[in-house]
């Protein structure tokens, strides 16, 4: 390869890479160390009772503050540098990193979208104002993370990732921008980890382009126009398809990322030399791999905190006062399964999972080493999808039809058997099912992020047992989860009863810590 020049895309993205971080020496943000401490033991709990991914919890946590913030009257101004103190304080960011040229883009942001809203809402009065104040919250939180914490290279990534995947899909009854948008949608989601707020911002820019007071009149009286468009690429019919395409091959730039965060520029000398290439992302791969193990734990260990604090209400609360007003007295035998079986399932599926082979390293290694010489992986495998998918035949999709409803009914029926032969009441066994259906999903999605690494792997002979046994109540579980994240109790308790008079203590003690200060400096 030594007469091959870098790909032109490839000599671009390691440019991106080369480019280094102005150097930013203005007045910062600073915090008491003590309330500090204090914050961050509450923002771990907080953020364990709404389970996410650990790519998202950054933007929900801004969106929960300035929600508060809001609700109380606050404006740009009352609103941005307590927002960025009490990241601060969660250990969002360290201590003097924020500077407050940083916080007045804050609040010049959080201004523009609070008046983005109230021009919406007289604008477009037909649009639910719940649904106007869900946007405007999570656009502004999303934009806000990007002035934070600003993602240069794993953007940069993004980009090239979406240029190279693009001509490896085709929506066959449709226009090449509407594949782009999906392809793009795809990338968002399976390499930068964005969830839908993430999705929605994205879009409102591509749509839009970034809210500035130029445009605010305009996005204002085109905004219906946008959510519509916005809605209908979020919602189309194949998404799903081509996110499992792309997700295939998103190891590929994971390591790529990797490659050139450890070796920089050297990989304009390093490519030339196959095995030290070779060498160099084999030890990469390796590296990944490894961990995962910890990635998953701490999975699993946010899942089994999430589990045990709902259960903590519906299964305390609900199952304990209907035992002890029909039976006068609660089953322990039954709340002790119950609180014992997502734990252990949980444990279980940890040991189960296993790591890539050196064969997944090979593959990835081709693919990468193609990309930096070619500008094109060379997948094995392109991607032809329909919007109107072939239909099968009538009958075929009648006995289709029932087997899957029969799955439902067989996984369930069985289950409640089992707790019938157990002594379970019915209350008991809603429960115990309840939460079974919540760890199955859990359970997959950990699975998920085991097998992030693993490009065009093999399927397993016993995947369509396990999918007949498990996929319904991974699919019941994912409504009860999603349905949880909305009606959480203690979500509710500690964003707008606790929280807002907590936060109000750590201000006044950090205040009273820099006045004990200023005393004792008065003496010296």
């Amino acid at each position: 390869m030594d007469d091959k020049p870098l790909s032109s895309p490839a000599e671009a993205l390691i440019s991106s890479f080369e480019r280094e971080e102005p150097t930013d020496r203005e007045k910062k943000i600073s915090v008491n160390p003590v309330v500090s401490k204090v914050a961050s033991m509450y923002e771990k709990l907080r953020t364990a009772m709404d389970y996410r991914d650990e790519e998202l919890i950054l933007r929900a946590a801004i969106e929960r503050i300035i929600k508060r913030r809001i609700l109380f009257g606050g404006t740009g101004k009352t609103i941005a540098e307590p927002l960025v103190r009490e990241l601060v304080w969660a250990r969002y960011f360290p201590d003097e990193s924020v500077s407050e040229s940083v916080v007045e883009k804050v609040r010049k942001k959080i201004e523009l979208y609070l008046s983005l809203r109230e021009n919406i809402l007289e604008h477009h009065k037909k649009l639910p104002e719940k649904t106007v104040n869900q946007w405007i919250n999570q656009l502004m939180s999303s934009d806000l993370e990007h002035i934070l914490a600003p993602r240069r290279k794993k953007e940069a990534m993004a980009n090239f990732m979406f240029s190279i995947i693009k001509p490896y899909v085709s929506i066959a009854d449709q226009d090449e921008q509407v594949r782009d948008v999906q392809v793009f949608i795809a990338v968002r989601k399976a390499y930068a980890h964005d969830d839908l707020p993430f999705l929605r911002y994205q879009l409102f820019n591509q749509v839009f382009g970034e809210l500035t007071e130029e445009n605010l009149t305009s996005i204002s009286e085109n905004f219906v126009k946008g959510y519509e468009e916005i809605n209908s690429q979020l919602n189309h019919p194949r998404k799903d398809k081509i996110l499992n395409y792309v997700k295939d091959k998103t190891v590929v730039f994971f390591i790529l990322e990797d490659l050139l965060n450890i070796e920089g520029g050297r990989v304009k000398h390093i490519y030339k030399d196959e095995a030290e290439l070779r060498r160099v992302i084999y030890t990469i791969c390796q590296a990944r791999y490894g961990g995962i193990a910890s990635k998953v734990r701490r999975a699993i260990i946010r899942s089994v905190i999430f589990i045990l604090l709902t259960k903590a209400f519906f299964a305390i609360a609900i199952e304990g006062t209907y035992e002890t007003l029909a039976f006068g007295r609660i089953i322990w035998t039954s709340t002790i399964i119950n609180i014992g079986v997502p734990p252990f399932l949980m444990a279980f599926i940890g040991l189960m999972i296993r790591t890539p082979d050196r064969e997944n390293s090979k593959r990835i290694f081709n693919y990468t080493q193609s990309i930096l010489v070619n500008g094109d992986p060379g997948f094995s495998k392109q991607l032809v999808v329909k919007i109107t998918p072939e239909k099968i035949k009538p009958v075929l999709n009648t006995v289709f039809t029932i087997l899957w409803m029969a799955t439902f009914f067989i996984a369930f029926g069985v289950i409640f058997y089992i707790l019938k032969l157990l002594h379970f009441n019915i209350l008991s066994m809603g429960v115990f099912v309840f939460f079974l259906a919540i760890v199955s999903f859990l359970a997959y999605r950990i699975n998920q992020t085991a097998h992030i690494y693993s490009i065009e792997g093999r399927k397993s002979v016993t995947a369509p047992i396990v999918d007949f046994i498990f996929i319904p109540f991974v699919r019941v579980g994912r409504k009860l989860t999603e349905g949880i994240s909305q009606i959480n109790i203690f979500i509710y308790i500690f964003d707008f009863i606790f929280e807002a008079p907590f936060k109000g203590l750590f201000g006044f003690f950090e205040q009273w810590f820099l006045f004990l200060q200023n005393k004792r400096e008065e003496l010296e």
